[in-house]
């Protein structure tokens, strides 16, 4: 079985796809911590389900080869947000590492594709 960069990429956007899948579908669902922390950082309940609404666009996006930059680009946006969110707020670094993770994987994929 031959391994390729283009393997390889389809394999690291295929992880940020479902990530971004399952971030989605929490914001969404918006059960307990994840309604508390938007009103926490004083956000809009509308901004949950906007978040939740492009994480899942996102996803979809990175599905496929065609619109996977528009779906990195996209889900970069959405982690710089998440980020900034994060530091102003002065989360711990347990709601952080998940953020690092998530943006450490779509470096890797970009930096895969070049």
């Amino acid at each position: 079985m031959s391994f390729n960069t283009a393997s390889l990429e389809s394999i690291l956007a295929t992880i940020v796809a479902v990530l971004f899948a399952v971030a989605g579908v929490v914001n969404l669902a918006g059960r307990g911590a994840v309604k508390r922390d938007f009103a926490r950082w004083g956000y809009p309940a509308w901004l949950r389900l906007l978040c939740g609404a492009l994480e899942l666009l996102s996803a979809a996006l990175l599905a496929g080869q065609p619109t996977r930059v528009l779906g990195l680009t996209l889900a970069s946006a959405i982690m710089i947000g998440a980020l900034f969110t994060l530091l102003r707020n002065r989360e711990p670094f347990r709601h952080l590492a998940p953020a690092l993770i998530f943006s450490a994987l779509i470096v890797a994929t970009v930096a895969v594709r070049a």
